[in-house]
């Protein structure tokens, strides 16, 4: 498909959007959460087509060299249907935010001003190899009362496809438009290049992926850019950890699942300490096959464990660029600071502004960390990993944001929602 005809099928779909999403602006919240409840049913329903098209897309991913991590994000399996399936109930059971007050008063001549919470009306999508991204996304813009469009990348095509079709059955029994929900993925990058550019038809358009899309997405887009981040997240080991607990955090929070942005990326641990604890947390990556990039400090205490373990291939010494790298994989930099201050320096220096992760006992420390942080989410004894809609309460999430305006952190239903000025008086007239 070429720039013009692409231009056309996105053009053609955000109209038809436009008109599904007035008959959802309004709608009562029980036409809503009926919608989701049929949209998990039907996921279910067609689950044998969507994980046979997964499988394609699997399979096409690995002749074409896909990383394991990449690999590991785009995959489907009858659990992780199941999960995707009930997290359109859990967004279902969620409060609904439109026409929620967010303030209001009485002005002193008498006016009642109250704002109150709408839809934001047709919101764009442009994500990478994430399939439960397409539910969630759909769910998300179902309860708050808006039309989605999609736009998910070649490497989940047949998944999404699947999906989607799955998702817009489901809507369409409960007397909705299918339009609600749509997909640009016919009309590929040219597709996704006229998304950014479709402004005033598209009210809103969210990135979800590596660095690199994200970029171009900002850089080149004409419709207003909510911004999702890429994720170098660190944990910080304090001389007051509890260390036990530490190896535990750091495992779950590097290999638990490595393609996603809110794994950990960077371990700093203090001098003091690093000679107890990094063979136990090496020792633990290791067993997860994890290559660890570490500066000369931690490649002294560590090459007598690599060693005596056989694991010499799992311990590199690091680069300046490795600080930076958001690996997506079986890799972890690792770096040994003298102070609380140089570990609040480095991670400034260098992350993202996604999630930092502080293990420490000294409630001091914690508070110095908190204070010093500019990041999306700080952790405290914790795995960097709960950074995270559904894990915090949000049913499903749109993205992680790591820009600063009215969407910080994990996007649910309130980020997909402006507000309405509603101003009330009795002839009121300005002097």
């Amino acid at each position: 498909m070429n720039d013009v005809e692409a231009h056309e099928l996105v053009t053609t779909t955000a109209r038809s959007a436009r008109v599904a999403q007035r008959s959802l602006a309004r709608a009562p919240r029980a036409v809503k959460d009926a919608a989701l409840e049929a949209m998990a049913h039907s996921l279910t329903e067609h689950g044998e087509a969507i994980l046979a098209a997964n499988a394609a897309d699997l399979e096409r991913g690995r002749q074409g060299g896909m990383k394991p991590g990449l690999l590991d994000r785009l995959a489907l399996d009858s659990g992780r249907l199941a999960a995707i399936a009930d997290s359109l109930r859990e967004v279902a059971a969620l409060p609904d935010p439109v026409g929620q007050v967010v303030d209001g008063s009485v002005m002193p001549n008498g006016l009642r001003v109250r704002r109150v919470r709408v839809p934001l009306g047709v919101v764009g999508m442009i994500y990478e190899a994430r399939p439960n991204v397409t539910v969630d996304t759909a769910a998300l813009a179902v309860k708050s009362g808006n039309a989605i469009i999609l736009r998910g990348g070649s490497a989940a095509q047949d998944s999404n496809a699947a999906i989607v079709a799955a998702l817009r059955s489901a809507l369409e029994a409960q007397g909705l438009p299918a339009d609600l929900v749509t997909s640009v993925d016919a009309a590929g990058r040219d597709g996704a290049r006229a998304l950014m550019r479709a402004h005033g038809l598209v009210d809103a358009l969210v990135p979800r992926g590596g660095a690199g899309l994200i970029r171009t997405v900002v850089e080149q887009s004409t419709v207003p850019v909510i911004e999702t981040g890429s994720g170098n997240c660190h944990v910080y080991v304090d001389a007051s950890a509890d260390l036990e607990a530490a190896v535990d955090i750091i495992v779950n929070a590097k290999t638990q699942r490595v393609g996603v942005c809110n794994a950990a990326e960077t371990l700093l641990v203090h001098a003091d300490v690093a000679a107890a604890y990094l063979p136990a947390a090496a020792r633990a990556l290791w067993d997860k096959e994890t290559v660890l990039h570490v500066d000369s400090t931690a490649h002294r205490i560590l090459t007598e464990a690599a060693t005596s373990d056989g694991r010499d291939d799992l311990l590199t010494e690091a680069t300046e660029a490795d600080w930076d790298t958001e690996y997506g994989s079986l890799d972890l930099a690792v770096r040994v600071v003298k102070s609380l201050e140089e570990a609040i320096d480095h991670i400034r220096a260098h992350t993202t502004g996604h999630t930092e992760a502080v293990l420490a006992q000294d409630v001091s420390v914690i508070n110095r960390f908190i204070a010093g942080m500019d990041s999306a989410a700080v952790m405290v004894n914790a795995s960097t990993r709960f950074t995270d809609g559904g894990q915090l309460g949000l049913g499903a999430e749109l993205g992680i944001s790591t820009q600063k305006l009215h969407a910080r952190g994990p996007m649910g239903l309130s980020e997909l929602t402006t507000t309405t000025w509603i101003v009330e008086g009795d002839g009121h007239i300005r002097p």
